[in-house]
């Protein structure tokens, strides 16, 4: 029987987040509101945000034997997520140095710490935890994400990527992932090709498909998201809000998509789902404590398709 319904093996970050007017010009300094320390790593964020939606999650990855270490732990714990695969290492936890704007957009700086030393043998110890889903992202090394990805296969898992931070990837990794979800800017980086409108989100997502990958979903922010696939092309529409801050609002999207395919739901509905869990995400400050749980989600749903 299976101990998790989600393996997450991905990143632990402390983030330090200041609020500004605008982004500082280089070589300039603004001034900013007070300094927030809040949890966050895309892989810490993304299990938080499946374990809010109902799943059983686990999380594998690292953070250092320092204060942040302890501050991430507990937080997981909180949030019912099992911390027994997460080493504690010698390098420092990893952290995001976090710049909101008034417009509730973000720039991030990232220092990978104790996450640049997740191993193979870190992965092969989730052998015992038998997931149905293993979520990855780009914050870990590219090598082991890649041992994750065919440690799932062998293992019978669906695997799904977010390859974020953008970078390029080998295509025996895109090959081995079911969902592989980008954002705009990620997908360009990945193809070369210029995104900037659903069409030409489109046309780079097909590019994907021919490096081998299965099922593209291109989250649009406020346009939505996009499906593409060798049998099918959807695009979902979003949620109007009031932004306040994206930060995590794409871990949000995958951890509800998750939680969605888990519960059996058609793949159209599943991103509309994760369309709702992304807006919420964006309507409050800060990343994990921007999360949504299901209730909150299911309200939302209700209220917005009356």
């Amino acid at each position: 029987m299976p101990k998790c319904d989600v393996l997450v093996i991905g990143s632990l970050n402390a983030d330090l987040v200041v609020r500004a007017p605008r982004f500082p010009q280089p070589g300039e300094t603004i001034s900013g509101d007070d300094l927030h320390t809040i949890p966050g790593g895309k892989g810490a964020n993304q299990a938080v945000a499946a374990a809010r939606q109902g799943a059983s999650v686990a999380m594998l990855g690292r953070v250092g034997k320092d204060n942040f270490g302890d501050f991430l732990l507990e937080n997981l714990k909180q949030n019912q997520v099992d911390v027994s695969n997460i080493q504690r290492d010698d390098a420092s936890t990893g952290t995001a140095i976090i710049v909101v704007d008034a417009n509730g957009q973000n720039s991030i700086v990232l220092s990978a710490g104790a996450n640049g030393h997740v191993s193979f043998a870190d992965v092969d110890r989730g052998s015992d935890l038998n997931p149905s889903l293993i979520l990855l992202q780009l914050e870990i090394p590219t090598p082991t994400v890649l041992h994750a990805a065919q440690f799932a296969k062998a293992n019978g898992a669906r695997v799904i990527l977010n390859p974020a931070p953008a970078q390029t990837l080998p295509d025996d990794l895109i090959r081995l992932a079911d969902f592989i979800i980008p954002n705009e800017t990620e997908l360009s980086l990945l193809t070369g090709l210029e995104v900037k409108d659903i069409a030409s989100a489109e046309a780079a997502a097909k590019a994907l498909l021919k490096r081998g990958a299965e099922n593209v979903i291109v989250t649009l922010g406020s346009k939505g998201a996009l499906v593409v696939s060798n049998t099918q092309v959807i695009h979902v529409d979003t949620y109007k809000i009031d932004v306040v801050d994206t930060t995590a609002a794409g871990d949000a999207f995958i951890g509800g998509f998750a939680a969605s395919l888990l519960r059996g739901l058609e793949l159209k509905d599943a991103v509309r789902h994760a369309n709702a869990c992304g807006a919420l995400a964006a309507t409050k400050f800060g990343a994990q404590p921007s999360l949504p749980t299901k209730d909150e989600v299911e309200t939302f749903m209700s209220l917005r398709e009356q």
